[in-house]
């Protein structure tokens, strides 16, 4: 049995803040040194009244449109988040019941920017083991409200919105080869927010040393895409026995326009299409692999037959790779 993406929707808040927007919030912040240096021109912020689970929401009830589905056919719903709506319930419970969801099993995944990808791999299983199932799978967060706008190198690279894609089964000979998922939890270090859990609770104290900002090392995360991503992203190939050459569409996790420059380099993917919409929506954490998806296939790029590429990587670290043969539905 084959097992694909039956349809994909993506919602990105109304307010863009451009670079030049930005010299407000980080002083520090020029305009042309950001562009240069991400290849970032806007990104879009949250309204004050949205939280993770209403961004998913939209994306959701559009992947449901694309794919021809309704909210009650969804046996399982799965949201990736890491900046979710609270502590508890979990934000998939929020979002079921906003788009009616009420006879899918929910709960969510947090692998940060990898963890659309960890989420397809898990509604792949889910539908294997039964044939039957439709598994909306959805990445949503909101960054903007957990960043220190005094951190110039981090701040410039992130902002808002959530993107899905409903899995279930394809015709023959489509959908997912295989998957690759990896994690490097002595890396860890790399990307966190110290405070807020069980190991550094929320206090006055932690709020006054920024403990609950987003904090990143960004050398050392390049370091680990450049060192990392490649050979995970080679092992899925090669076990899926398809040639590098052979990639018609890569859809990566859109960090920073350089550092993705040099991974389609490493990864030897320069054949392939590399689909960009950082310029205009900057590093969305999760959500950024399903929203750039979700514009491919709406744009009509991506054709019958193409295999298609999908590459997150972040926190924790991890780095989620999955590869597909486009098509197999009839609603597209």
């Amino acid at each position: 049995m084959s097992v694909g993406i039956l349809g994909t929707g993506s919602y990105l808040p109304a307010e863009v803040v451009t670079n030049d927007d930005l010299v407000r919030l980080v002083p520090d912040a020029d305009p042309e040194w950001v562009s240069r240096k991400t290849m970032i021109q806007a990104r879009r912020f949250a309204a004050p009244h949205e939280a993770a689970s209403d961004l998913a929401a939209e994306a959701a009830r559009e992947a449901l449109a694309n794919a021809g589905l309704e909210a009650v056919d969804i046996d399982y719903l799965i949201v990736s988040t890491s900046t979710g709506d609270s502590p508890q319930p979990p934000t998939s419970t929020l979002v079921q019941h906003k788009i009616g969801a009420n006879g899918a099993a929910c709960f969510d995944i947090n692998v940060v920017c990898a963890g659309f990808v960890f989420g397809v791999a898990l509604a792949n299983s889910l539908v294997s083991m039964n044939p039957t199932a439709k598994v909306l799978v959805i990445a949503s967060d909101i960054y903007s409200r957990i960043l220190d706008f005094g951190d110039r190198r981090t701040a410039v690279l992130f902002g808002d919105g959530a993107g899905a894609a409903v899995v279930g089964k394809v015709a023959d000979g489509y959908g997912f080869l295989d998957m690759e998922l990896v994690s490097r939890g002595e890396a860890s270090e790399l990307i966190h927010v110290p405070g807020g859990g069980s190991r550094l609770p929320a206090s006055a104290e932690t709020v006054a040393n920024g403990d609950h900002y987003f904090k990143m090392n960004g050398r050392g995360v390049r370091d680990f895409v450049n060192i990392g991503v490649p050979p995970a992203l080679e092992a899925l190939l090669k076990r899926a026995d398809v040639a590098v050459e052979d990639v018609t569409h890569f859809v990566p996790h859109q960090a920073n326009g350089i550092m993705l420059a040099e991974l389609v380099d490493k990864a030897g993917l320069s054949e392939a299409t590399t689909h960009l919409t950082l310029d205009r929506y900057g590093n969305v954490g999760s959500a950024s692999v399903p929203v750039t998806l979700d514009e491919a296939a709406r744009k009509g790029a991506l054709k019958d037959g193409d295999i298609v590429l999908m590459a997150g990587f972040g926190g924790g670290m991890s780095v989620g790779a999955s590869l597909m043969r486009w098509g197999g539905t009839p609603r597209r």
